[in-house]
């Protein structure tokens, strides 16, 4: 295939289904571009042996794969749990901020040692990717009881949100920083930075980059309400920007989502920027071996919109379909 024809490229998340020589092989010859390597998952030495991968395919492919490290970025999660959490809807439960050890049968562990004084009563909390919700009833000193909105089964270190509200962590945390060190070893081609939320967030990360930086294209990823709110001074920052739905879904109304998009490609167009839409384009890939109907058409509004990239994650790292 001669993707230099295609206008708006593919970035495909490699995971344990694509993980392979032959597979990786058989996805360039089908139309990837760009191989994303998630930082979130995997140690070093499964990244080091997949770019190794790529690099030995680009010595045969025609039109070289790109390599796009994403950090994990400033995270909130869940503790152990002995077994997983069954919660009902309307239940009440405990949060409590406190160490690795196991807590009881009614109670979450969360990682984040500003919880409580961050959140009030009345605010949301969401887990799990937005699968489960809470509400905030009371706060105590290191504690807080929360009620059930939406149920659902709790598995340990689940992803925590806290849609509004601003998480007092690092842009970079000393993952990201250990992550960007070993991308910029390996001569990555883009580094795509997580919940970007004002423009001297990309400055901590040209610091790293050094004389890479131009080099090493930077992506800053969208995530959150002041992401949004700061996004052309953001944009004017980098070398393009990621409109990443699934936290973004999550941090902000959903309904608002589409517009949110819109506004973004639209200012990085005008600013002669990259931008890729990534998350939940074919979600239903991942078990089926076709779309939905209102998938295709999203990612042809994406074409549409005259995006330079769109993303897969899911649908190419443990999806049954990834080709």
């Amino acid at each position: 295939m001669d993707d230099r024809r295609i206008k708006t490229k593919i970035i495909c998340t490699i995971g344990p289904e694509t993980e392979s020589f032959e597979m990786l092989q058989r996805m360039a010859g089908a139309g990837m571009n760009i191989a994303r390597l998630n930082m979130s998952h995997g140690d070093h030495d499964w990244h080091k042996h997949v770019i190794k991968l790529i690099k030995t395919l680009n010595r045969q492919v025609k039109f070289p794969i790109a390599i796009l490290l994403d950090t994990q970025g400033p995270e909130i999660r869940t503790g152990h749990l002995a077994s997983d959490l069954d919660l009902k809807k309307g239940s009440v439960i405990s949060i409590v901020v406190r160490g690795e050890s196991e807590v009881e049968e009614t109670s979450i562990h969360v990682d984040y040692d500003d919880l409580i004084s961050s959140v009030h009563a009345g605010d949301k909390i969401t887990v799990d990717n937005g699968l489960i919700n809470l509400e905030v009833l009371e706060k105590l000193e290191r504690m807080m009881r929360c009620r059930v909105l939406d149920g659902g089964v709790l598995k340990s270190k689940s992803h925590v949100n806290l849609p509004g509200i601003r998480v007092n962590l690092p842009a970079i945390t000393q993952k990201d920083r250990r992550d960007i060190l070993f991308g910029i070893e390996h001569d990555v081609d883009y580094i795509a930075l997580s919940f970007v939320r004002e423009a001297s967030d990309i400055h901590q990360l040209k610091e790293l980059l050094g004389d890479k930086v131009g080099k090493i294209k930077v992506i800053a990823k969208i995530e959150d309400q002041e992401g949004v709110s700061n996004v052309n001074e953001i944009i004017a920052e980098v070398d393009g920007v990621m409109v990443a739905r699934g936290d973004l879904g999550i941090e902000i109304p959903i309904h608002t989502v589409p517009t949110v998009q819109r506004k973004i490609v639209r200012s990085c167009s005008e600013q002669g920027k990259r931008v890729i839409v990534a998350t939940h384009l074919l979600e239903s890939m991942i078990s089926n071996p076709i779309p939905t109907r209102a998938e295709v058409t999203d990612v042809a509004n994406a074409v549409f919109e005259e995006v330079d990239a769109v993303m897969l994650s899911g649908e190419t790292t443990v999806g049954k379909y990834p080709l």
